[in-house]
């Protein structure tokens, strides 16, 4: 998408549409009346049959108005003033991104009349590239091309003063969404075409697009870093195992970086404890913690924040086979932390605690580890919001304030000495599996056993990386979920 930015008179603009965002009303106020006489006293008409009166995401088009070069004026509602917030844009634009009105031109503008927060400039891009998000690289024919003909958005101001922080939020705004993006398309590309290496190429082909370091662990590294829970997981599987490292150094030398882990489950069958067959096709969608934590780390290296960061990324198959690990087995983990693998299907859980004992390389400040780990959050918040635990109060008072920012929900849920007693094994070290009760807690007092001296957070998208039916700027299927998260976390991170 190109994006263009102007301020002044927008009459004169040879665009296909300008779209007005406008919020609720119940008569034509000052701001309104202009347009209102130029179009012949549409909107009073539209008001009068409540066909527009500017809630969210309603949409109204006037055709050929007489004080304007573009062929149609769209009429968006962002909703009450009182309310309104980023998410309001966000929510309409996404709307908009999907209306015929739009996606049948070429070139459109965005009139933010009235609006000078920098957070509606950038809700407002983030919402259409997020909403108009179609994965079409497996259609064939006709059905490959996108319908969506618009090409490129001016955002224009009246006021000059305020271009820059339109044009600063909009390209950051632009950025992060194509990171989302980039979530949603690795997690809907079918394993097939997505194993453990494909995975570990992405990221190199990513390093080399936007220069920073990254090396991955083969199956024999993986094995000298006796990472024996992650190659507990992958020996199922005719897919060898990778272990992906990705560094950049955006702040200062000696400064402790924040690493990022996220589960890269590529597919999961549960292995011996193999899943349920309906909606198995789901689990190709189980690496999205480390589609989340590559994209985020993607887009900070974009917006140049001023962070060193590191992403570690374990990527596995769980399949069954004549090799794949079996209920009852016990694992060394890289700590030297014995585990009795009770479920092969509590496989995320593995793979994370040896990622995050590798973590202590780093000497990190803090590390933050992103997965689809529990069936159970669905009944916690269900596909609302994000389970988040942790050991730094700080750290989850700045992961809230971040998803106050992007509207993507937490909650913190507490961590007991109860819920620690649950992962011990009669025969082990640990278990994998501590049963049904408190699941989304009990999967992360294990992994808490392999965090270093250092502060940590486990936020677990699972469900939530799946929308079943649709909203805004969120289409069904896998939904990118957490990638805003971190990297507003970053861009705004105090050292806790």
């Amino acid at each position: 998408m190109d994006l263009k930015f102007t301020a002044g008179n927008i009459n004169e603009l040879p665009v296909g549409a300008i779209v007005y965002f406008i919020s609720e009303f119940d008569k034509i106020g000052k701001d309104l009346k202009p347009l209102d006489e130029c179009s012949g006293n549409a909107i009073t008409n539209l008001l009068k049959t409540t066909e527009f009166t500017g809630k969210n995401g309603e949409i109204a088009v006037l055709r050929n108005v007489d004080c304007f070069k573009a062929m149609k004026v769209i009429l968006l509602g962002v909703g009450a003033k009182k309310s309104l917030n980023h998410d309001s844009f966000r929510k309409a634009t996404g709307i908009l991104s999907r209306h015929k009105s739009l996606t049948s031109i070429g070139k459109a503008v965005f009139y933010f009349d009235g609006f000078e927060d920098a957070s509606f400039f950038q809700a407002a891009i983030e919402g259409y590239l997020l909403g108009s998000f179609k994965f079409l690289e497996f259609k064939t024919g006709n059905d490959k091309k996108s319908k969506n003909f618009l090409k490129e958005i001016t955002f224009a101001i009246d006021n000059k003063k305020l271009l820059n922080r339109l044009e600063k939020a909009a390209t950051q705004g632009q950025i992060i969404a194509e990171g989302q993006l980039l979530a949603r398309t690795l997690g809907m590309t079918p394993s097939n075409y997505f194993t453990p290496t494909d995975f570990a190429n992405k990221a190199q082909e990513l390093a080399k697009t936007y220069k920073f370091k990254c090396r991955i662990l083969d199956e024999p590294a993986i094995k000298k870093e006796k990472m024996g829970a992650l190659i507990g997981v992958s020996q199922g599987s005719v897919e060898p195992p990778r272990f992906i490292i990705c560094e950049y150094k955006g702040g200062p030398a000696n400064r402790a970086p924040i690493v990022l882990i996220g589960k890269g489950v590529t597919f999961d069958t549960g292995g011996i404890s193999l899943k349920p067959s309906l909606n198995m096709g789901d689990m190709k969608g189980d690496m999205c913690g480390g589609g989340v934590v590559l994209s985020a780390f993607t887009t900070a290296v974009r917006l140049k924040i001023p962070q060193n960061i590191v992403a570690l990324i374990p990527t596995v198959e769980n399949m069954p086979s004549g090799h794949a690990t079996k209920p009852g087995d016990i694992h060394v983990s890289r700590k030297g932390l014995t585990i009795e693998n009770v479920n092969t299907d509590a496989e995320g859980r593995l793979i994370l605690a040896d990622a995050l004992d590798y973590a202590n390389k780093f000497n990190p400040q803090a590390v933050i580890d992103v997965a689809t780990l529990t069936g159970a959050t669905l009944f916690i918040l269900g596909y609302a919001g994000i389970p988040i635990m942790g050991n730094n109060q700080k750290m989850k008072d700045q992961f809230s304030a971040a998803a106050d920012a992007t509207a993507e929900k937490v909650w913190a849920l507490p961590i007991w000495d109860e819920h620690r007693e649950q992962m011990k094994s009669s025969i082990a070290d640990l278990t994998n599996s501590g049963g049904r009760p408190a699941g989304t807690i009990t999967a992360g007092a294990f992994l808490e056993n392999f965090i270093g001296d250092w502060p940590w957070l486990h936020v677990d998208i699972a469900y939530v990386d799946q929308e079943p039916s649709g909203k805004a700027y969120v289409p069904k299927g896998i939904t990118g979920i957490g990638m805003r998260l971190l990297v507003n976390t970053l861009q705004n991170w105090k050292k806790v």
